[in-house]
């Protein structure tokens, strides 16, 4: 699949933080997914003691995800797939998936796709928001401070043009928690 280049969706820190060489960046929309706080980080943004929560792609039929689509070229697919798997694998709590993508200029495409797999132990889906805002007050994993991955986040999604309701909630009661 990845030989002649690919598409993948970036939906939390790829939109900010994509650390993979690509030819093409559009906004896209994934359907049939929300994007949601619904894993524990145990590595990253957490800890096994500590645990974060990093955001997933959780399915629930009628929703959608905005996101960005990146086109990784046939002479940076090996190694950009490769340092994906690596990044997103690392507790295999994510799945890799092809799915259809609408980008911004009309055009359907096939791209990879990081679900969460919700038999997986770290899948923590339906949590009320308040106790997500505690969680991420309150935890640091590998990668820093849980409240930089959403602010991060928040930040990437807000310079898209984006409105995430319950990012946008995140935001406010973390920064009220952090005072």
């Amino acid at each position: 699949m990845v030989e002649n280049g690919f598409w993948v969706f970036g939906y939390g820190s790829l939109i900010w933080q994509p650390d993979i060489t690509y030819a093409k960046k559009h906004i896209a929309r994934l359907d049939g997914y929300a994007r949601s706080f619904c894993m524990w980080s145990i590595h990253h943004r957490g800890s096994v003691e500590n645990p974060g929560l990093v955001l997933a792609l959780d399915e629930h039929a009628g929703s959608h995800c905005q996101g960005v689509a990146f086109f990784v070229g046939p002479e940076h697919a090996e190694t950009a797939i490769a340092d994906l798997r690596e990044r997103e694998l690392i507790s295999s709590a994510y799945l890799e998936v092809v799915r259809p993508i609408a980008l911004d200029t009309g055009e359907q495409v096939q791209a990879v796709c990081y679900v969460i797999d919700t038999e997986h132990e770290q899948y923590c889906g339906g949590m009320p928001l308040e106790h997500q805002a505690q969680v991420i007050a309150n935890a640091v994993g590998g990668r820093g401070p849980n409240t930089e991955y959403l602010f991060n986040t928040c930040k990437g999604i807000d310079a898209l043009g984006f409105t995430d309701d319950d990012l946008t909630f995140l935001k406010r009661r973390v920064t009220e928690l952090a005072l």
